[in-house]
């Protein structure tokens, strides 16, 4: 970034040892070492105010060129008329009306069952018991 050579480093923390001496040299390294971090920091908010940015006007160009597309598409085909509707999407016929009564016995639809008969168990139908004797 700087391009600063490992001899010009070694050279700056000599002069820095001898102007500020080595007494207060740690301190002084604390201090430059929390601006470091305020700098960086700073920048790291800038790029990543700069990188959103950025992105909402990418967005924005985007969305601007699938707009036009889009009403390109219309313009090339425009509504069609509805589709004929598939016979399993279409409604349903009403259901027959019924005559309460039947004109002739012969019309009288067969009864249908709509209950499960109970079923009842005949009496020699159980096991006999273990004393020979039969259930009651």
């Amino acid at each position: 970034m700087f391009d600063i050579a490992p001899t010009e480093l070694m050279v700056v923390a000599l002069v820095a040892l001898v102007v500020i001496g080595p007494k207060d040299l740690p301190k002084a390294m604390r201090i430059v070492g929390l601006w470091v971090g305020k700098a960086r920091g700073v920048a790291r908010q800038f790029r990543s105010g700069f990188d959103t940015m950025v992105r909402e006007a990418e967005l924005a160009e985007m969305e601007k060129k699938w707009a036009e597309e889009n009403a390109r598409i219309m313009r090339e085909h425009p509504a069609d008329p509805p589709a004929a509707v598939h016979p399993i999407d279409a409604p349903s016929p009403p259901p027959p009306v019924h005559d309460p009564a039947p004109a002739s016995p012969e019309d009288d639809p067969a009864p249908v069952m709509v209950e499960r008969p109970e079923l009842r168990e005949a009496p020699g139908d159980h096991p006999p018991a273990a004393d020979g004797k039969a259930p009651s």
